[in-house]
């Protein structure tokens, strides 16, 4: 079996490209500039010396606390060709979560972007008696100790003679070494570092080549935190294709992005996609009553295309051009919201709605599903893009093996398994069977193609009271679906009955507020509003009219203000953490079931 490191793969690609106008792509000042692969070479290769002459070993930890910009891929390639780990750190986390990783992982250097991340290292500095060296990218921030980006690569411009070797010895590393320590978002516990070696990323990366139709004449738009396992795979194998990276301004700016740059392959996670079908939902819903009969004939015309296309049929005559013009009116003007040039989507992260999914493929932007962990390097299944299966994650990637244990839990193994959590060897033995299988932790199957859907999460799951087992994510998706609502959590483990809570999407209750006249003189008092709270409930339980008795949600809590990173509800990816949610809103949740009480003799029959 082939095996590889990750400083051959950014070696290989500089000489590769190295006739090539840009590789990377970022924005300062209001103005999009570009760095050669060349110039990221050189920047690299000082950066890497510069650490060596501050003392960081093979074997050592550094640390990455940074939001996305080109600074933080050549930190990490830097500390690659040292022969260092790099361990991310979401630039999202408050000063102690940081803290229990830099301690944990016994970092000995960590960089920071700005004044805001330095400060939160500075904090807890003397917490960290294994940590000797601050790096700033921004020299206007350096202050208290800490060494600036352009001194640190000073440093190794000034000793580059005492190290003729430096590319060789950085192709000395072994595929087996450990690469990164990319701690997990901790939804179930404190976070565990998950050793990731050079081959595991690289095999992954190869993987994804093999299935993802990607090259050179492709630029992307990287907006996931390179914090996070699939965004930094993504980055490395968008760099060894070729493909012009192009970093976001933001999460909040990618629509503003999209048209300055018209990448042409965007991947990213459900939210993205759902914040744009609401949108374009928004829009035909507001218009006039022409406009949205357009716009719901359009859709469904583009859902008799998508069910044909995806099946692999012909489509007949008068669909075809019955799509032709529904393209012309609806969907031409979404590809354009996008920038007008891509060929399609990969979403990964967390389960994408199939309605939206749908959409999106009736529309002419196809979005490939994949599924993957930290743990996995991350991808072990994707949807290949000439034979999308809606509703599904796809198949196994190249070399690797997936199987359903008794209890429906996803095994999967392959070269992308990671080595296990550091210093847990207990929780590594729980996680990896001795012959390699990984056990996911989510509940799933294969069907007679070979693709794998995704059911819950096994620690998702609720069981109620009654015994009865709800997945709660296809329920939230498809409450998500709907123009009124923003986000959706489903709850009830262990209670009589599951309710929902549910954050409006207030813009447009306010605009059905006024319509109706209501009076309120806030957001909160708005949902308080009997009115309110029954058009909410309408909304909520019209999208759920197929569900099984026992799955319907009893009660509908309407939420003032939306999850997020920073309140702690959110994961850095943006997967709600059920169990924070549970203990901030606990009061509103068994108020809810106090008054759901007397409903309880019928919903258990």
């Amino acid at each position: 079996m082939n095996t590889g490191t990750l400083t051959k793969l950014f070696f290989e690609a500089v000489e590769k490209y190295a006739g090539r106008p840009t590789a990377f792509r970022y924005k300062t000042d209001g103005v999009w500039k570009s760095i050669t692969h060349r110039e990221a070479a050189d920047r690299v290769k000082h950066l890497s010396l510069g650490l060596r002459e501050l003392g960081i070993q093979p074997g050592d930890r550094v640390s990455i606390l940074s939001e996305n910009r080109p600074e933080w891929a050549f930190a990490d390639y830097a500390c690659l060709c040292a022969r260092a780990a790099d361990v991310p750190i979401y630039p999202t986390l408050p000063a102690k979560q940081g803290e229990y990783i830099l301690r944990d992982s016994g970092a000995v250097a960590v960089f920071c972007s700005t004044d805001v991340q330095l400060a939160k290292v500075l904090e807890v500095r003397g917490n960290l008696p294994a940590l000797r060296h601050v790096i700033v990218f921004d020299a206007a921030a350096k202050r208290d100790g800490a060494l600036s980006l352009d001194e640190v690569e000073a440093k190794g411009r000034a000793a580059a003679a005492k190290y003729p070797r430096f590319k060789d010895e950085a192709l000395e590393v072994k595929p087996e070494q450990l690469a990164t320590l990319i701690y997990t978002s901790g939804t179930t516990g404190d976070p565990k570092g998950v050793m990731l070696t050079h081959n595991n990323i690289w095999s992954n990366v190869q993987a994804a080549l093999q299935v993802i139709p990607i090259s050179s004449e492709d630029e992307a738009l990287s907006m996931l935190p390179l914090s996070h396992i699939f965004e930094r795979m993504v980055d490395y194998t968008l760099f060894q294709a070729g493909v012009v990276i192009a970093y976001a301004e933001s999460f909040e700016t990618v629509a503003a992005n999209l048209l300055e740059l018209q990448p042409t392959v965007v991947l990213s996670v459900p939210r993205l996609y759902e914040k744009v079908y609401a949108r374009v939902l928004e829009n035909a819903l507001s218009g006039s009553a022409v406009k949205k009969k357009i716009f719901f004939w359009a859709k469904k015309v583009g859902d008799e295309w998508a069910t044909h296309r995806l099946a692999g049929l012909p489509v007949p005559g008068g669909l075809a051009l019955q799509h032709k013009i529904a393209d012309r009116l609806v969907f031409a003007k979404l590809r354009a919201r996008t920038g007008g040039r891509v060929k399609f989507f990969v979403s990964g992260g967390a389960p994408l709605s199939p309605e939206i999914a749908k959409f999106f493929f009736g529309a002419g932007l196809p979005v490939a599903e994949g599924y993957g962990l930290t743990e996995t390097s991350p991808v072990i299944s994707l949807n290949p893009l000439e034979r999308i299966k809606i509703g599904s994650v796809g198949k196994p990637a190249p070399g690797v093996s997936v199987k359903i244990a008794p209890d429906g839990e996803i095994l999967a193994r392959g070269p992308g398994i990671m080595q296990g959590y550091y210093n847990k060897p207990e929780a590594t033995r729980e996680a990896i069977e001795p012959d390699g299988w990984f056990h996911t932790g989510d509940i799933g199957e294969l069907d007679a193609d070979g693709y794998l859907k995704i059911t819950d999460r096994k620690k998702d799951l609720i069981v109620t009271a009654a015994g009865k087992n709800i997945a709660p994510q296809p329920i939230e998706n498809m409450v998500k679906t709907n123009k009124f609502v923003s986000n959706a959590v489903m709850l009830g483990d262990k209670r009589k009955f599951p309710i929902m809570l549910v954050v409006p999407n207030h813009d447009a209750l306010e605009v059905w507020a006024k319509e109706r006249n209501l009076s309120y003189g806030s957001r909160a008092a708005l949902i308080a509003l009997a009115d309110a709270q029954a058009k909410m409930e309408r909304e909520v339980m019209g999208n759920l009219r197929d569900l099984a008795k026992f799955e319907m949600p009893k009660k509908v809590v309407l939420l003032e203000h939306d999850f997020t990173i920073e309140s702690g509800e959110l994961t850095p990816t943006l997967k709600v953490k059920r169990r924070a949610v549970e203990k901030r809103y606990k009061d509103l949740i068994d108020r809810a079931y106090a008054e759901g009480d007397a409903l309880a003799a019928a919903i258990e029959g």
